[in-house]
This record gives C-alpha cells, structure tokens and sequence, in this order.
C-alpha cells in the first residue's frame, strides 16, 4: 500500500514560444511507490522529469517535493532529489571513483563522507570491479550504473529516471531493471520511459501522458481491466447489395450498446469486404451478429479485441 504523497504536482503547465508542452497536469506520487511515466515522444515526459529536478522552469502550477515548495526554495527540493537524466550526465577522461567524487563534494558532502557514501553505492549499483576504470572505456551498461551512482551518491529518498534503459542490449536492460525494483524498496522512483514491459515489470503505477496531458492513471491491472468494462470489438462482413462502408458505419453505430464504430479497412477482390472497429459499453457481439443476419450481410469475422498493456497504450495516445 503506498504512503503519503512524498510529490505533489498540481495545474503544471509549460509554454515554449507558441508550443505548450505540459496543459495543466497534477498527480501525487507516494512514499515507497515506483511510478512509470510514458508516453509517446514529445508528449511532455521529460520536460515534467525536467521540472520536477529544478532544472527547466514551470509556466504556472505548483509543485512540493517531500514537502518543500519547488519554485521558492529549488535548492531544498533539489536536495532531496536524486536525477539520472536520459543522456547520462558523465565525464568520460575521469575515473570512476573520481566522478562520483566530485558529485559527491558538489552535492555538500565532506571528505571521510564521500569515501563512505561512495563506496555504499558502488556496492549497491554493482560497479565495485569498475570504480577505478576511466568511465569512457566502460560498457554502455556499466556506464548506466555509474549514472545511477552519481544519483544515489547524496542518499536521496527520491529518485527521478528518465529512460534509464535506453541504448541497453537486452540482458542489460534486465541488469538495470532489477536494479531499480532493489532501489523502490527504500525510495520513492519515478521512471520516465515508453519501454512498455519496463513498466509492467518494475512500476507500481503508471501515468500515461500524451500531448501534455494526462490520459490514464493506475496500475498496469487496474487500467487493462478498466479497457476491458469497454472493450473494442472487431467485425468483418461481406455487405448486402454493395453498401458504401460510411452508410455501413453509421448503421452500425446506431445499435444499442455501441458508442462508436470506426472502419479499419476496406478490401476489393472476388468479394468486397469491410471491417469495422467498434466500441461498446459491454460485450456486443450478440447485437451485432443479428444486425448483421437482419441486414443480409455475410458475416466473416467477428472478435472482441481485448486490449493488453501495449493495446491500451497506443489507444490513449494516438491521433484518431
């Protein structure tokens, strides 16, 4: 069960030039949970990660972090943040050791302080064998690690990834995201990605956003079941006497129980056919076969498409 709200975000809005990027969001994440954050790109992930870690500035709303306010003391909030941007922020002439020095002394941490602190999270990232190697001769993977020690170097509660798995070979990826299901047992993680079984794999909850706003909040179950209660169903006929595939849509639309009908495909040969995407407030099928049979229609096809995490994703985010 998650905690208290450890970040508030309320009314978010950001505006570059004529683009606005974030329309007004608000969501909590609690104490404990790890929230993935997807979308579709340019739906407004990073530029909220970007935000929510003081380094892009809001057009108006409001956020707390733990609760201090972000726009009037950014420093405070930054504090209590720890942040692995998409393009890993390393320096690749230094040492690892060396780096995580460095970020260490920056983020306020004395001398017998960072020695400690950096040898717990080379330890807890897995980088013990490579901390005395220059960064730039590492794996991509070893390379991710680091960046995930820099984040953890000032023992931050909360964590803020954005697309941490990124270029990662498959056996990587797995590494990384084990990684961070080992780091949401002690800290509140929000991870910024569109890498679908990432977030069914390692998230307690998902935000999907797209176009600057919000369009799906729960868990992977919650949301596959809340699809489900509404599902599309999928009917392919051969139509009587030739009828033109709009006339066919509107007629089919105007059956009880389904709210809209789309037309996915229409197929020319020996005989016509015409396929149809319906949505329903249950399950159709039975209304739809006997419009099909009172209409004469020869009926080749008719499915539920019951939608899984990817299906519900590209739902919500495309342009219809």
């Amino acid at each position: 069960m998650a905690g208290q709200a450890v970040i508030h975000v309320e009314n978010l809005a950001k505006i570059y030039g004529e683009k606005q990027a974030l329309k007004g969001i608000s969501f909590d994440v609690h104490r404990g949970e790890i929230l993935g954050f997807l979308g579709p790109n340019g739906a407004g992930k990073s530029t909220t990660m970007k935000i929510l870690t003081g380094y892009v500035s809001a057009t108006s709303g409001q956020v707390t972090v733990d609760g201090v306010d972000l726009f009037t003391n950014p420093l405070e909030a930054r504090r209590r943040v720890g942040y692995l941007p998409e393009s890993t922020p390393l320096y690749m002439d230094m040492v690892a050791y060396e780096y995580l020095d460095y970020v260490a002394e920056v983020r306020g941490l004395g001398k017998a302080d960072r020695a400690t602190r950096i040898a717990e999270v080379a330890k807890v990232t897995g980088i013990r064998e490579v901390i005395g190697s220059i960064i730039g001769t590492l794996s991509k993977g070893y390379k991710q690690r680091v960046g995930l020690a820099q984040a953890l170097v000032h023992d931050p509660q909360i964590l803020i990834l954005d697309e941490p798995t990124s270029g990662l070979d498959p056996n990587q990826i797995v590494e990384v995201r084990n990684l961070i299901k080992a780091l949401g047992r002690e800290r509140t993680v929000i991870l910024s990605t569109h890498n679908l079984p990432e977030v069914r794999q390692t998230c307690d909850r998902m935000l999907i956003v797209h176009r600057g706003e919000i369009v799906a909040d729960g868990t992977p179950a919650e949301l596959e079941e809340k699809m489900a209660s509404s599902p599309s169903i999928v009917l392919t006929i051969v139509p009587h006497n030739g009828a033109p595939a709009a006339d066919l849509a509107q007629s089919l639309g105007a059956v009880a129980g389904i709210s809209g009908v789309a037309i996915v495909r229409e197929e020319t040969g020996d005989a016509r056919c015409v396929t149809f995407n319906a949505t329903a407030a249950g399950d159709a099928r039975a209304a739809m076969f006997e419009w099909t049979k009172n209409n004469d229609h020869t009926l080749l096809e008719l499915r539920r498409d019951a939608l899984d995490l990817e299906g519900i994703f590209r739902r919500l985010t495309q342009d219809l």
